[in-house]
């Protein structure tokens, strides 16, 4: 079994076997239309839109995640010492989607929030 978990709007996840074929389906099922909204990351406790690896690194480190060094040398990461909790992201932040986004708040609860811009 391979492929991408989606958030749905209700906050279910669904594996989504093909991700490239038609990802736009379910969006035409909940707005009617297949064009995309531009998903952005904020912090709950400062309502800061994260804009920047600059400003991520800043809140994580705040938050008691440290940078992590020995993992894939693509990849920007980060750990928690009191976790096996490692969070990847790519290095260019132009990558940085909505997955990355949800895989934060999964690992931070009530602190960040994805929204649609």
């Amino acid at each position: 079994m391979s492929g991408v978990w989606v958030f749905k709007n209700n906050g279910v996840m669904q594996l989504v076997e093909n991700p490239g074929a038609d990802h736009a389906e379910g969006r035409r099922g909940s707005s009617g239309s297949s064009t995309s909204k531009r998903k952005v990351l904020v912090h709950l406790p400062t309502g800061q839109v994260v804009s920047s690896y600059n400003l991520l690194d800043q809140i994580l480190r705040n938050l008691g995640w440290e940078r992590y060094y020995e993992g894939d040398p693509d990849l920007y990461q980060f750990h928690k010492r009191s976790s096996i909790d490692l969070i990847s992201l790519p290095k260019d932040f132009n990558k940085f989607s909505s997955i990355y986004m949800y895989d934060i708040v999964v690992k931070n609860p009530n602190l960040f929030h994805v929204r649609d811009m």
